[in-house]
């Protein structure tokens, strides 16, 4: 009986052994396969990171009222306006409507002139992170 779970451990070695050397595990090479659109939504976001407020940035508000009023305001000035960046911000308990990234006020007073054209309450702001 000794004999003979001795011989079928060798075996189980044996065979598991010889087997072993035969087994390959997994390689490296991968291949990825990406949306293309994946690239289009990094780019979108490395653009919005770029324009994210920094103390030293001035903007103009343009609105500051009710949510609705806010959006509608937004959606219009992105209508006549498209080159300029714009966003509704919420301070307790108006809405308000900020546009532009300016980097100097020198800038940032030249388009305040133009926009108080079209609205009379824009003020300009240095908005505090």
């Amino acid at each position: 009986m000794r004999i003979l779970r001795n011989q079928t451990c060798f075996l189980v070695l044996f065979a598991s052994a010889f087997w072993g050397t035969d087994l390959s595990a997994q390689t490296g090479n991968i291949t990825l396969m990406q949306d293309p659109k994946f690239e289009q939504l990094l780019n979108e976001k490395r653009k919005i990171n770029s324009s994210i407020t920094i103390n030293d940035r001035y903007k103009i508000q343009i609105f500051s009222g009710e949510s609705e009023n806010a959006k509608k305001a937004l959606t219009e000035f992105r209508k006549s306006s498209p080159n300029y960046d714009g966003t509704i911000v919420f301070n307790t308990p108006v809405y308000k409507v900020w546009i532009g990234n300016f980097k100097t006020r020198i800038e940032a007073e030249r388009n305040l002139a133009e926009f108080k054209k079209k609205y009379p309450n824009a003020l300009l702001i240095k908005p505090n992170k």
